[in-house]
């Protein structure tokens, strides 16, 4: 069922989705409530698409392997799913992906990775990059994507790729990340008012727990402040009713400083994560997140995959 885009807000003001993230209190209190009762992370027993799903350990995490049900693979995808690296992977995240693996007839490696207080940006950036390289040894190419705490873990592992490994990927797909935890850009109070979902107070809580012992600078915490020079082309979608909005306008510019490929879908009015959302212009962004993952296609433009020049930024109205 589609809905409309204005719903989506009131819902999130009406249930009051955004309290966790309005003070610092009550964001340690979600982490606490949480640890102690963790959240069913499991795939729905009905997904849209139809995929063949199973599942490993790796180092005690499970690692689910999504498959089309019929025709040959080609590649491989590792998501990294949102959830301000305290929630879950949700039904939205399994959806995209069971989309991408029968649409784009490839694997997806979905790892379940340690939340906080436990998991911290260097083991699970460290792991996924564990992961792309196995993927690469497995099924040959392999992209990277995740939305918002997952968008970081995918371009951290992607850079840690980069420096460490050699490997280029040939593309990466952030929906709404987090590139900078030190939530110091001078533009997020101002576009705080028009977010109904996340902000700055809890924001800052789960990021100090997230990096661990590591510096908030370090591009494994914060892949904002690290070098981009030498990555893969990026897709990036971000809605201008964000708080993560003006970081993905910082990474655009510094893309094309660096001489990054970077393709940049911003919808206006739109909230965090709007591509995972059941509406139509979430319907649209999944479609091209679908063709970018596609293993075989290089396209970084509009849908009529034509090349475009470097960064190209794509107002979605």
């Amino acid at each position: 069922m589609r809905l409309p885009e204005w719903a989506f807000p009131l819902y999130l003001r009406a249930a009051r989705r955004n309290r966790p993230f309005r003070s610092a209190e009550r964001a340690r209190a979600l982490v606490d409530d949480l640890a102690l009762r963790p959240s069913s992370y499991g795939p729905p027993q009905q997904l849209k698409f139809p995929v063949t799903i199973d599942v490993s350990r790796r180092d005690g995490w499970p690692v689910y392997r999504v498959r089309p049900t019929a025709g040959p693979t080609r590649g491989a995808v590792v998501y990294a799913h949102g959830g301000g690296w305290v929630y879950e992977i949700a039904a939205a995240h399994w959806q995209l992906v069971a989309q991408i693996a029968a649409k784009a007839q490839t694997t997806v490696v979905v790892p379940i990775y340690p939340l906080v207080p436990f998991g911290t940006a260097d083991a699970v950036v460290s792991a996924v990059v564990d992961l792309v390289l196995e993927a690469r040894e497995r099924h040959g190419e392999v992209r990277l994507a995740g939305d918002s705490a997952g968008g970081q873990i995918a371009l951290s592992a992607a850079m840690v790729l980069r420096d460490r490994h050699n490997v280029t990927l040939p593309r990466t797909v952030l929906i709404s990340p987090a590139l900078d935890l030190s939530w110091s850009n001078p533009r997020i109070p101002q576009v705080q008012p028009t977010d109904p979902w996340l902000g700055e107070p809890g924001g800052r809580v789960f990021s100090e727990l997230w990096r661990g012992e590591l510096p908030t600078d370090d591009p494994r915490v914060s892949p904002l402040a690290g070098d981009l020079a030498g990555l893969g082309p990026l897709t990036v979608f971000s809605g201008t009713h964000d708080v993560l909005n003006p970081d993905a306008h910082l990474l655009r510019d510094r893309a094309k400083e660096a001489g990054v490929d970077m393709e940049f879908h911003e919808a206006e009015g739109l909230i965090h994560v709007y591509p995972l959302l059941p509406t139509r212009k979430g319907e649209a962004a999944r479609a091209i997140i679908t063709e970018r993952l596609t293993i075989g296609t290089s396209s970084n433009g509009p849908e009529d995959g034509e090349r475009s020049p470097k960064p190209t930024s794509i107002r979605m109205p």
